[in-house]
């Protein structure tokens, strides 16, 4: 190799080492790699849709949940009116996994925006708090904001007088108390108008336990008759007669066999279904007609979007139904099949239905130890087996997919003699395989360096035909000789395809080695429900 140093300088075919800045709009991650800064929105997003808990391998969760408190509080002060239409926007198609990061945000903007902002951040409450538990959280967020004065009040009483008595009295019972409010303590601080006799004597018994009055809903009188009873038929009884809850009984009944098919006989919401179905297989109820019903239940695409069942918490639920175990330990039961296929079915239809670019695509997973870092919260799964799992709906819509892994194993192109051991090896899964089986394949995988450049380095190695690389990733790249923008740039000249890259962020950080100034570059939020449609979309030039 010449030791002359001009021979490093060039304005064409520029190759720069991912641990040095090619251009002055790049930014250093927290891997010690050059990347690209995400706009305000992207960041704001992100941290909707991905939300902070348990940090990142290079961040803890304190400091990168202040990072994104500092975005989300800008907004609100600043674009208070924009921030507003954006958590309506991923709150009512439900996007994101989790709503604490929505309400968090909401509770900002009620609290720090200006006059208007503030007043249209309220007026949205009932729309994005939709349960008790939704009520609650913005009641303990807003908090941290702002004083309880009269538009607060206003609107949180607001949220109890628009609702009919007979659906509010199953909010106060089916939600009693979370987050250190109880519904008590939300009535005596805004004093909600009773706008008829019913919500009056709902208010009464829920304030002062007054139970006098024949306007009193019937559901809370079921629920009093319920929480005293002490036999399973008293029990069932309750079920028909007033069409009670699970939540609304004691823990003795909800481990009655007779309980549980008087419940689901009445209909059991389908979020409440899922989280059940341990309990459920344990106790014995899924045989027969049940059982039949039960999986018909769970492959109901209508029902699935009408229940807002976001495809991660689908994900969650399936991978821990098929372990046979809870996450926290101690319980445990023999999956049932049948329901795990309904559950395998159901995640792809929680996209809804995804029209297929027809484009050749390759699916790049980034499996480093930055992606094992974080498991997702109360599962068993990672940030690469989610983004796995998610990717897996574009191997199921489009005809010509190929599956790579970011890996460092001696199987892999590129690892030996690569720097940092990177490499990149094709993965052998389908979406013919069932999820608990693909979480087994991804876990088994050697993680290398992350060197994001590798997809289009190896396809123009291999001489592939890619139209579309799609890469899962923190963005936390830092091993590669060469800039995966510098190396789309090469793939494409090689080539002669004008081939796309779309990034999956799967973090909340703000980096994105996707080039800003690239139209053929899109940057999205990995674990939105949305993304494998925008992915199809952009791939086909729709959008």
């Amino acid at each position: 190799m010449s030791n002359d140093a001009l021979t490093q300088i060039r304005t064409r075919n520029v190759i720069t080492p991912q641990r040095e800045r090619a251009r002055n709009d790049q930014v250093e991650n927290n891997a010690g790699g050059f990347v690209f800064q995400v706009t305000p929105e992207d960041q704001l997003r992100r941290f909707l849709i991905l939300g902070t808990t348990g940090g990142t391998y290079y961040q803890g969760e304190a400091e990168l949940t202040r990072q994104n408190a500092d975005v989300v509080i800008d907004w609100a002060e600043n674009r208070t009116s924009e921030l507003v239409d954006i958590l309506l926007e991923i709150s009512e198609a439900g996007r994101a996994p989790k709503q604490n990061p929505t309400i968090f945000a909401l509770a900002a903007a009620a609290g720090l925006g200006d006059d208007a902002g503030k007043a249209k951040a309220l007026a949205a409450l009932p729309r994005i708090a939709r349960t008790g538990t939704h009520l609650f959280l913005f009641a303990k967020y807003v908090e941290q904001f702002r004083g309880w004065g009269r538009g607060l009040r206003n609107a949180v009483s607001g949220w109890y007088e628009d609702k009919p008595a007979d659906k509010l009295a199953y909010q106060v019972l089916k939600y009693r108390q979370r987050e250190g409010w109880s519904h008590r303590d939300l009535l005596r601080k805004t004093h909600p108008a009773p706008k008829d006799a019913q919500h009056k004597a709902l208010y009464d018994w829920v304030t002062k336990g007054n139970l006098a009055s024949e306007d009193t809903p019937e559901l809370v009188r079921g629920f009093l008759l319920a929480q005293n009873a002490k036999t399973v038929n008293e029990w069932t009884r309750a079920i028909d007669q007033y069409g009670l809850a699970w939540e609304m009984l004691p823990d003795a009944a909800l481990n009655e066999v007779d309980v549980w098919n008087a419940l689901l006989d009445k209909g059991v919401p389908m979020g409440a279904l899922i989280r059940q179905l341990p309990r459920l297989t344990r106790l014995g109820v899924l045989k027969g007609d049940r059982l039949t019903k039960i999986v018909a239940q769970l492959n109901n695409q209508e029902a699935l979007t009408k229940a807002r069942i976001h495809p991660v918490n689908m994900l969650i639920a399936q991978s821990t139904y098929a372990a046979g175990r809870s996450v926290m330990g101690g319980s445990t039961w023999s999956p049932n099949v049948k329901i795990v296929d309904a559950m395998n079915d159901a995640f792809y239809k929680c996209f809804g239905n995804v029209e297929a670019a027809n484009k050749r695509t390759m699916n790049a997973l980034d499996v480093s130890g930055s992606m094992t870092w974080q498991n997702v919260k109360n599962s068993f799964l990672t940030d690469r087996v989610v983004s796995a799992a998610m990717s897996l709906v574009t191997v199921a819509t489009e005809p010509d997919v190929l599956t790579t892994a970011f890996t460092g194993h001696g199987g892999a192109w590129g690892a030996n003699g690569s720097r940092y051991g990177s490499g990149i090896s094709e993965v052998p899964i389908s979406a013919r395989q069932r999820l608990d089986d693909v979480v087994k394949t991804i876990n088994g995988l050697y993680a290398g360096g992350t060197d994001c450049a590798l997809p289009m380095l190896y396809a123009r190695e291999k001489s592939l035909e890619i139209d579309t690389f799609v890469i899962w990733t923190d963005s936390e790249t830092w091993a590669g000789n060469i800039q995966p923008y510098q190396a789309l740039q090469q793939y494409r000249k090689t080539s002669g395809i004008d081939a796309k890259l779309i990034v999956c962020a799967t973090s909340s950080t703000g980096f994105s080695i996707a080039d800003p100034k690239d139209s053929g570059m899109l940057d999205v939020v990995g674990f939105d429900s949305a993304v494998p449609g925008l992915i199809a979309d952009f791939s086909a030039g729709r959008i």
